[in-house]
C-alpha cells in the first residue's frame, strides 16, 4: 500500500532480513513470512505449480509491506525494538479505536432507551468502560509475553477443542462490532447528504471497502493507521461539543414516573451495556501487541492500555448522552432522531452549515480506526480453528469477514438501537466468563508452579490442557448469566427482581 523507503518506530532495531517488522527482503520460507500456507514449505521440485506463484505472489506483497503471518508464535528473535514511542503507541491505538461514533451512538441510549438523565447516564457510562477496560488490559499484557494472538492463547486456558467454541464467539462478536459501526457510518454520510440522495447502503459499502484496504496489509499498515486516526476524530469531537454542547438538556429527567427499582433497574442495564462496550475488547487484546519485545514491562502495558480505553470511551459516551438528553426540548434533534442515531450526530453540527458537513463527513470515516481492530482479528482469528481454516491465509478471511458484515450491515440498517441493546450486552455475558476463567488459571494453577506457560506449545495439543474442567465451568456460566439477564427478549428471573424492564447484572 505504502512501500516503505526507511524504518519507521515499528521497526527500529530489527534486521533488515525480517520482512515481518518492516525489511524489504524476500523471506527465505513461508514459515518466515508466517503465512497459514506454512505446510507447503518445500522448495523442491515435487512443489506444485500453483504453490510457486502463490509464493512468487506472496513475496510481492511482503515488499509492499503486507503482513503474510497468520496465527504462528512471534518468536522473541523476531520483535521489533519499541523503546522509542512503543508505550505511546499503545495509548494512540486504542484512543484512536474508541473516539469513534459507535461509542457516540451507544451513549445516546442513555436517554432514549434506559430513560435516565444526563448526570446518571454518564456515571454509569464511565464507570462502566472503566471497569470494562480493566480485563482488557490484562489480556493485552499477554501479547508481549507469549508471541501468541489472544484466541492462540486461550487455548492455554479452555483447551484445544473448547478453545474453538471462544472462537466462533469471539467472530460473533467482532464481525457484530463491524456491522453496527458500518451501519452508523452509512446513516452519517447518508444524512449528509443533499437531501439523502448517498443512500445508507452506499455508506456502508464505502466505509467497509476502505477498511478492506487496510486490514488486508495487516499488522504495520494497521498500527501506521491508528497512530494518527486519532486526531481529525479528536477535533471533530471537541467541536461538537461546543457546537452541540449549549443545547444539550443536563437537568431533564426522562425518568420521571417510574419507581425507583425501575430507575436502579436501568441504570445497571446501562452500565452493563457499557462495561459490556468495554470488555469485548479482550477476545482481541493481545493481538496488537505480538510484535512487542517479550520484556516489555506488563504493568506499563496494563495502565496506559487503561487510560486509553477510559479517556476514549468517556470523551464519547458523555457526548452521545449529552446528544440524547437535548432530543425532548429539541424537535429538530427529535426529528433527526427518528430517521437515526447518525442522523442525529450530523443534526449537532448543522449550526455551522457546510463546514458541519465535512465535520460529518470526518465523523463518519473516523469509524474506519474503529473497524480496522476487529477486521483485522478476525482474520488470524478464523486460521484459529485449524485444519481448513489454518490453512487459507489470512487476508482472505479479512477478505471474507469485510463481506459477511457488509452484506449483514445492508440487511439489518434499519435496526441499530436493537442491534446495540441485544446483541452488545449479550456478548459481554460469555467474554466475562472467559476472563474468570483465564484468571483463575493464571492466578491459581499456573503462579508459582512447575506447569507454568509454555508458550511454544501454542500448536500441540498433547502440551495444552484438555479444558473439560474448562467448559463445564464456561457452560455454568452462562447458566447464571441467563438468571441474571435483562433483556427485550428475556429477563431472567433474578433480573426481573430489579424493577418494571429488570437489570442486568450479569455482569457480576
Amino acid at each position: 500500500m505504502i512501500p516503505r523507503t526507511k524504518a519507521t518506530f515499528l521497526d527500529r532495531g530489527t534486521p533488515a532480513s525480517d520482512h515481518e517488522k518492516g525489511g524489504l527482503q524476500e523471506p527465505t520460507s513461508p514459515l518466515e513470512g508466517g503465512s497459514p500456507t506454512a505446510a507447503d514449505d518445500r522448495h523442491d521440485g515435487s512443489e506444485s505449480g500453483f504453490a510457486k506463484h502463490w509464493r512468487a505472489f506472496e513475496r510481492t506483497l511482503v515488499r509492499y509491506n503486507f503482513e503474510a503471518r497468520g496465527i504462528q508464535r512471534v518468536l522473541p528473535d523476531q520483535r521489533h525494538d519499541m523503546r522509542q514511542l512503543g508505550f505511546m503507541q499503545i495509548l494512540l491505538l486504542w484512543v484512536s479505536i474508541n473516539l469513534a461514533a459507535n461509542n457516540l451512538t451507544l451513549g445516546m441510549l442513555g436517554p432514549t432507551v434506559f430513560y435516565l438523565p444526563f448526570l446518571d447516564g454518564s456515571l454509569c457510562a464511565v464507570f462502566g468502560a472503566l471497569l470494562g477496560s480493566l480485563p482488557v488490559a490484562y489480556i493485552a499484557t499477554f501479547g508481549p509475553r507469549s508471541g501468541n494472538r489472544t484466541m492462540v492463547f486461550a487455548r492455554y486456558s479452555m483447551g484445544w477443542w473448547p478453545a474453538k467454541l471462544v472462537v466462533v464467539l469471539t467472530l460473533i462478536v467482532l464481525l457484530g462490532y463491524c456491522i453496527l459501526d458500518a451501519v452508523i457510518a452509512g446513516q452519517i454520510l447518508s444524512a449528509v447528504s443533499t437531501n439523502g440522495n448517498l443512500s445508507v447502503i452506499v455508506g456502508i459499502v464505502i466505509t467497509a471497502v476502505i477498511t478492506w484496504l487496510v486490514t488486508v496489509f495487516g499488522y504495520s499498515i494497521f498500527h501506521w493507521y491508528e497512530r494518527y486516526a486519532w486526531l481529525p476524530q479528536l477535533v471533530v469531537i471537541f467541536i461538537l461539543a461546543g457546537v452541540a454542547g449549549p443545547k444539550f438538556d443536563l437537568h431533564a429527567n426522562p425518568s420521571a414516573g417510574l419507581d425507583q427499582r425501575t430507575i436502579i433497574g436501568n441504570r445497571l442495564s446501562f452500565f452493563s451495556l457499557c462495561y459490556s462496550a468495554a470488555v469485548t475488547y479482550s477476545c482481541a487484546g493481545a493481538d496488537y501487541f505480538v510484535y512487542y519485545p517479550e520484556a516489555t514491562p506488563k504493568w506499563t502495558v496494563f495502565i496506559v492500555t487503561v487510560i486509553g480505553l477510559v479517556v476514549s470511551f468517556t470523551l464519547e459516551f458523555m457526548i452521545g448522552i449529552g446528544l440524547a438528553s437535548g432530543i425532548a426540548s429539541n424537535p429538530a434533534w427529535a426529528n433527526a432522531y427518528q430517521v437515526s442515531q447518525g442522523a442525529l450526530a450530523v443534526e449537532g453540527f448543522r449550526p455551522l452549515g457546510a463546514f458541519g458537513s465535512f465535520l460529518s463527513v470526518i465523523l463518519a470515516l473516523g469509524l474506519v480506526a474503529n473497524l480496522i481492530a476487529p477486521t483485522y482479528s478476525s482474520g488470524v482469528d478464523f486460521q484459529v480453528l485449524g485444519g481448513i481454516f489454518e490453512r487459507v491465509p489470512r487476508f482472505v478471511w479479512n477478505t471474507a469477514g469485510v463481506a459477511i458484515y457488509t452484506v449483514c450491515a445492508i440487511a439489518g440498517r434499519e435496526h441499530l438501537a436493537e442491534i446495540f441493546t441485544n446483541f452488545l450486552a449479550l456478548m459481554g455475558y460469555w467474554v466475562s466468563i472467559w476472563i474468570a476463567i483465564v484468571l483463575e488459571e493464571h492466578l491459581i494453577f499456573r503462579k508459582g508452579r512447575k506447569i507454568g506457560w509454555n508458550w511454544e506449545a501454542w500448536n500441540d495439543r498433547r502440551k495444552l490442557p484438555v479444558g473439560i474442567a474448562a467448559l463445564i465451568a464456561f457452560l455454568v456460566g452462562w447458566a447464571g448469566a441467563i438468571l441474571c439477564m435483562a433483556q427485550v427478549w428475556y429477563i431472567g428471573p433474578l433480573a426481573a427482581l430489579v424493577g418494571e424492564y429488570g437489570g442486568d447484572v450479569s455482569w457480576l
